[in-house]
């Protein structure tokens, strides 16, 4: 049976999770594969393996319990190794790269900020800050709202000054934060947000950059925050060679 590996900490992590309850229904016991010094976090790997909600969080739960007691390197979701074998041929071939991953991440934690627009709140942003919007506005409303024509090019006034006003408050986000981490990732861009972004930060002094999030939520209310962290920093792990574990 093909072995699912959740993370790679060193072998005398204190607190690695054996025994516990992993993916699969029911659920795959965790058990530690040992290679080169260092220990993989396993089980079994559950049948038409999918990203299913309740897979999803007993990935990350995995990782939570031996992420409290150390530093481990979490695998993405879906990484999957030929047999416990091959799981210890790969620590031991990549050890130098392992323990120096280890090293850059010991101590530290990503936390993921997505940020939106409020709608109305940024037409009103918009409108106040563009002084030609705010003419073709007027003229349309004392027009008893304006031709069809007119219509039609206050609507695209306003579609490209929110579009610049995106662009203008994603560098704004990225400026302020970035300095509070010691690194960041840009995630995938995807509809409704205007900036996906994951922060490297130590473990005890977070509270910088979650600082940095409120003071701009103060200044900026016609941005939307959704903050999620303290995550294991999978967006700062490399991906590991498909020759020993893969991504499913």
């Amino acid at each position: 049976m093909s072995t699912y590996v959740y993370g790679i900490a060193d072998a005398d992590h204190p607190s690695l999770p054996e025994g516990m309850e992993g993916l699969g229904s029911p659920a795959l016991t965790v058990r530690i594969v040992k290679g080169g010094g260092l220990a993989a976090i396993v089980s079994d790997a559950p049948d038409n393996l999918r990203p299913k909600r309740r897979d999803l969080l007993a990935h990350q739960n995995v990782l939570s319990e031996a992420g409290g007691g150390g530093t481990v390197l979490p695998m993405r979701f879906g990484s999957v190794a030929e047999d416990d074998a091959a799981v210890a041929t790969a620590l031991e071939e990549r050890v130098s790269h392992y323990r120096e991953r280890l090293a850059a991440l010991r101590d530290r934690v990503e936390y993921n900020v997505k940020v939106q627009h409020e709608e109305e709140a940024v037409l009103r942003t918009v409108m106040a800050e563009n002084d030609d919007v705010r003419a073709l506005a007027l003229r349309n409303r004392d027009a008893g709202g304006g031709s069809h024509e007119d219509k039609l090019q206050l609507g695209e006034a306003v579609a490209k000054a929110v579009q610049a006003r995106e662009a203008h408050d994603g560098a704004l986000v990225r400026a302020t934060l970035e300095p509070q981490a010691d690194a960041v990732s840009e995630g995938p861009e995807s509809t409704g947000w205007i900036s996906n972004l994951s922060f490297l930060v130590d473990r005890g002094s977070s509270e910088r950059l979650l600082g940095a999030i409120e003071e701009i939520r103060k200044s900026a209310p016609h941005l939307v925050f959704r903050v999620n962290g303290p995550l294991p920093p999978y967006s700062f792990v490399e991906e590991t060679p498909a020759t020993s574990v893969t991504s499913g």
